[in-house]
């Protein structure tokens, strides 16, 4: 029998402490700085934390940037998430898996980086340097996906536009004016349109 997917979760309640919000927060250090207190992140069986918004499944959304147009991309059929099949995204990123390497990183902020390096390479190929920073958090608790993630968002900035996909999931992958963007808003699924209503700020923070 396979093994069941295990995803990286923190408590609702420690979110409520630092202060619970919905759509984008974008003083990120403080929630960061209490997340990865030791022992407050773990790992939980991804049907149990699907269906518990006691917990909130961190997920790493990295937006990547070249100049001033976004990449963009529609999720497949094959996608893992199967309530955000055919709404496009621009954000690549997914659940957080246990793997042999996290138990080496004495501090969790390393493991996690490396676990986002290794989720987006996953998902996609970038052929080009780049600089990095996280931006913002995503809380929304109006839908049945978003009650049970929190996302955090990270701003790449690409020296070229070399990004091509590897997942089968993604499809009509590209990069795209704000003006398209803004277009294109109402096919986006919800992490995406407050992206996009926040990429100016998300901008000048990285």
């Amino acid at each position: 029998m396979a093994q069941e997917e295990q995803v990286l979760v923190v408590k609702r309640t420690v979110l409520e402490q630092v202060g619970m919000f919905q759509g984008l927060a974008f003083d990120v250090q403080r929630y960061l700085d209490r997340f990865f207190v030791p022992g407050t992140l773990s790992f939980m069986r991804r049907p149990l934390a699907e269906k518990d918004p006691s917990y909130k499944q961190l997920i790493p959304y990295v937006v990547m940037a070249h100049g001033r147009n976004v990449l963009s991309y529609v999720r497949g059929k094959r996608s893992g998430e199967g309530r955000l099949v055919g709404l496009r995204s621009i954000g690549i990123g997914g659940h957080i898996n246990p793997s042999d390497d996290m138990p080496l990183f004495s501090d969790f902020r390393e493991a996690y980086r490396t676990a986002v390096q290794r989720e987006v390479a996953e998902e996609v190929t970038v052929e080009t340097a780049y600089t990095e920073r996280i931006t913002a958090l995503i809380n929304d608790d109006s839908t049945e996906v978003g009650s049970v993630h929190l996302g955090v968002v990270h701003y790449w900035l690409l020296a070229e536009p070399k990004v091509s996909r590897r997942e089968q999931m993604i499809t009509q992958i590209g990069f795209l004016s704000l003006a398209e963007l803004q277009g294109l808003r109402e096919t986006m699924e919800t992490w995406s349109q407050l992206c996009l209503d926040g990429l100016a700020a998300m901008e000048q923070r990285a």
